[in-house]
């Protein structure tokens, strides 16, 4: 199904990206393999997104297998997925179309991708500046929570601090078996590194304190 946006959503999304300072990059990682349900319409969102300000590219790649080349260069392991680059190449990335409440959140998202200007105090900047471990969060959602979007969107303000921290969005419908495997029975929920994880859309001081711990575990 086409992906399709009203006049007034269109109107809103072109008004926020007026905010817009640095280009942006959306790099879309879609398969043709059938199993993969929503690709086509991901890749639909993110053009249309893209087409919306002349400060965002849109560039897909279409992968028989995470085996290749463009897929392996930014560890794509599964599909679809997308990254975003902003001011600089940042580890933010998308696996399952970020839509319902997740599609504000993306919206926000690539605004301070642009600017550079990662939404968090001071004192978590600072902290997480410090961290020297190589951290891979995972956000489990589904697009009907209303609380997923806060928890991907620090998890992602935090990759824009810091180069060693990678930062996703994982749709848990869209990939059963990571979800399985995680235990995610209620949504959000952050794993971090396979050793540190928490449920729910917790406060900034929280979510600082368990990227500290994963790094001390790391």
């Amino acid at each position: 199904m086409p992906i399709q946006m009203d006049d007034e959503t269109k109107a809103q999304v072109k008004a926020i990206f007026d905010k817009l300072v640095n280009d942006v990059k959306l790099i879309v990682f879609v398969t043709e393999d059938p199993s993969c349900q929503f690709c086509n319409e991901t890749a639909e969102l993110i053009e249309l997104v893209s087409s919306m300000s002349d400060k965002i590219s849109f560039e897909k790649h279409v992968c028989q297998s995470a085996d290749c080349e463009e897929a392996k260069k930014y560890k794509v392991d599964k599909f679809p997925a997308i990254i975003l680059h902003g001011a600089k190449p940042y580890n933010i990335r998308y696996f399952g179309i970020p839509s319902g409440h997740e599609f504000g959140a993306l919206i926000e998202n690539i605004v301070h991708a642009s600017t550079g200007q990662p939404d968090l105090s001071q004192e978590a900047i600072d902290e997480i500046s410090k961290i020297d471990k190589e951290l891979h969060l995972q956000v489990f959602i589904t697009p009907t929570c209303p609380y997923c979007p806060i928890s991907v969107h620090m998890a992602h303000q935090a990759a824009m601090v810091n180069d060693k921290i990678t930062a996703d969005m994982v749709e848990a419908m869209e990939f059963p078996d990571l979800a399985r495997k995680y235990n995610v029975y209620g949504v959000p929920k952050t794993v971090i590194n396979d050793k540190v994880e928490f449920e729910g859309a917790v406060p900034e001081q929280y979510f600082l304190q368990m990227l500290l711990k994963a790094a001390n575990e790391s």
